[in-house]
């Protein structure tokens, strides 16, 4: 079992999402928060699951070369792809309306790529999930902005929140890997790190 093999490594993550320090207490790990900033700016020839990869990666290069032996840093990206584009975080009330109504009534997939780097090695992995919206109106996409201020969400939008309460239809891949880290895969990624 994970929780065992763990003991002798410290996890850490490069992540301030509240979203993602919830995942890792509820599977009962421990881990210790460092951020550093970093320009997350990609190639704009990269697609979908390249991005995410590519700005997972990014995220750990500032740490990369003070990691200790048996420290595990996380770091992590996700894209929300829709129609051969990448809808980032909204800026602004505007942006986050259009994204909103671009999604509305249709498919898109969130990515979600997780970055495992130690002092001697790196790997990525990522899963792809499918959403499906139902049709929003304006009045429910203004609704949940002006309620919710969705800034800090690829795509503009929680589907843990009102919005995905009231608006996706149908879910295909991982629930957890659309709120910002697919569990499964991570709790399965570690397990082999702390095996070999």
């Amino acid at each position: 079992m994970l929780l065992e093999k763990i003991k002798g490594y410290k996890i850490i993550l490069a992540s301030g999402s509240p979203r993602r320090h919830q995942f890792f207490k509820d599977l009962g790990l421990p881990f210790e928060v460092r951020l550093k900033e970093v320009d997350e700016i990609y190639p704009s020839k990269l697609k979908g699951a390249e991005i995410s990869d590519y700005l997972a990666k990014l995220k750990a290069s500032p740490q990369q070369e003070n990691l200790k032996e048996r420290e595990i840093l996380i770091t992590s990206d996700t894209v929300v792809w829709y129609n051969n584009e990448s809808l980032a975080k909204a800026k602004n009330e505007e942006e986050a309306f259009e994204m909103l109504n671009k999604l509305s009534g249709d498919w898109h997939q969130v990515i979600t790529s997780v970055c495992f780097t130690t002092n001697n090695a790196q790997s990525v992995v990522n899963h792809t999930t499918k959403v499906k919206f139902k049709k929003i109106s304006d009045d429910e996409i203004w609704y949940y902005i002006n309620n919710y201020k969705p800034f800090d969400k690829a795509g503009a939008y929680g589907i843990q929140e009102w919005i995905g309460l009231i608006a996706i239809e149908e879910i295909q891949g991982s629930y957890t890997n659309v709120v910002g880290l697919p569990t499964q895969l991570v709790y399965k990624t570690l397990l082999e790190i702390t095996s070999k």
